[in-house]
């Protein structure tokens, strides 16, 4: 069974982040399951730390970038907008070139707040990150 209350397009999603930091990163969502979302990003010179390996906090934005958008695709978002609360991350591998792939899957999906598990992996499917978010879901303001 889907979680999806709006069901997210690959097309929708990257036309929305145009633009934006998702899009200088070359963030790109590339797979939607009943229950989980996917993007990649590349691990370029916009990406890495000056030794050379993917910089922590381009695994955090990717993270947060493909959470944020799976909890604002569980909410009515005529009535809800989902925020960034809290996040963390485990970083388990060094990477310095290719992409990597980030697969968030729902924890927990309440009323008001919602609990995302990202795990971020190489080209050959090694965990690289492992994050989990925690979105604040809001009323939105008229």
């Amino acid at each position: 069974m889907s979680i999806w209350i709006h069901k997210p397009t690959q097309n929708g999603i990257n036309e929305l982040c145009k633009e934006t930091m998702v899009s200088h990163l070359g963030i790109e969502f590339t797979e939607f399951g009943d229950d989980y979302i996917c993007a990649k990003m590349p691990v370029d010179s916009r990406t890495i730390q000056p030794d050379g390996l993917l910089h922590g906090g381009a695994s955090v934005a990717l993270a947060e970038t493909i959470g944020s958008v799976a909890a604002n695709f569980v909410v009515d978002r005529s009535q809800k907008i989902c925020v960034g609360l809290a996040i963390n991350a485990n970083h388990t591998r060094a990477i310095r070139d290719g992409f990597v792939t980030g697969t968030a899957r729902p924890v927990h999906l309440g009323n008001s707040t919602q609990i995302w598990e990202i795990r971020i992996s190489d080209e050959n499917e090694r965990l690289v990150c492992i994050s989990r978010l925690t979105m604040a879901v809001l009323d939105r303001k008229a």
